[in-house]
């Protein structure tokens, strides 16, 4: 696997650490990031007022073995930082207009997930996880795995034993000790961790059922019994959180209500005795979310 190197970063910290002519290439190059995957190792040399074997030099400097790795990295680099760089993206905004913001952004993708809802998919999803004699959401980083700890927490309450898991070694460990009756269910919005294919490719081949709610299309997606795809566009706005695992947590939401409806006189007996087990630590007795 390539090391990762953020190149932007490694140029930052050696300021004032590089020969005086490779500071030279450094200083060009971050004035002007938007540029350099267009330019040659001689445009640059040129524009830096050095010779193409300095920019060589640097580019060694910084990490990497030559020129054409320097511009591999770094247009990798730029893809994903020119928006965080941004010196106006960062302008005052007012508690209303930021409430305004972030409430429609979210209405607008409830909206847009419910008209790519497939219901045939949602259907056969709510039967398998109705009828799970065990079920395990997996998810990697930090919305997925949060989708997936959030999937447990509804689906335990119906009576039906769920986990869920974020490390993909454990994912791996897990999936191998599932078998028929078992659902894994999969979160991903890009559908593509490595860490989940393959645990999803274990557990099926031990007769375990699987599910993926994932973009649309993707590895993820076409890898398990039933996908639910989603195709949610990502905010332009940095600071504001993405709605997608917001999205997620309502389509869970409706499969833990469809699946509570396939064994109502189970689950009304399940979260009746949640219910009571926490009367002491509240004397409301009214209806009130349960777990708080």
């Amino acid at each position: 696997m390539q090391q990762v190197i953020d190149i932007i970063s490694k140029m930052r910290s050696l300021n004032g650490e590089l020969r005086k002519r490779e500071q030279r290439v450094a200083d060009f190059v971050l004035s002007n990031l938007d540029q350099i995957s267009f330019l040659t190792q001689g445009e640059i040399a040129q524009a830096a007022g050095v010779s193409a074997a300095t920019v060589h030099r640097f580019c060694v400097s910084v990490g990497c073995e030559g020129f054409r790795d320097f511009k591999i990295r770094l247009a990798q680099s730029v893809a994903v930082s020119l928006q965080y760089l941004d010196g106006n993206s960062a302008e005052a905004s007012q508690t209303d207009q930021l409430v305004s913001q972030v409430f429609g952004a979210l209405v607008d993708m409830l909206n847009t997930a419910r008209q790519q809802l497939d219901n045939a998919s949602m259907t056969e999803a709510i039967a398998l996880l109705a009828g799970a004699r065990r079920i395990v959401f997996f998810g990697v980083g930090g919305g997925s795995a949060n989708v997936a700890r959030e999937g447990a927490n509804r689906f335990f309450r119906l009576g039906l034993p769920a986990e869920a898991h974020a490390d993909g070694y454990f994912q791996r460990m897990l999936a191998s000790t599932l078998s028929t009756g078992d659902v894994v269910f999969a979160i991903s919005a890009s559908g593509q961790p490595q860490e989940l294919l393959d645990s999803i490719s274990i557990a099926r081949q031990y007769g375990a059922s699987s599910i993926s709610l994932t973009k649309s299309g993707s590895d993820l997606a076409n890898l398990t019994d039933v996908s639910i795809g989603i195709d949610i566009p990502e905010d332009q706005d940095i600071y504001k959180p993405s709605a997608s695992r917001l999205v997620f947590i309502a389509i869970i939401d409706v499969l833990a209500a469809g699946a509570a409806r396939e064994r109502p006189e189970e689950v009304k007996e399940f979260l009746r005795r949640i219910r009571t087990s926490l009367v002491t630590l509240s004397k409301d007795t009214g209806p009130k979310p349960i777990g708080d």
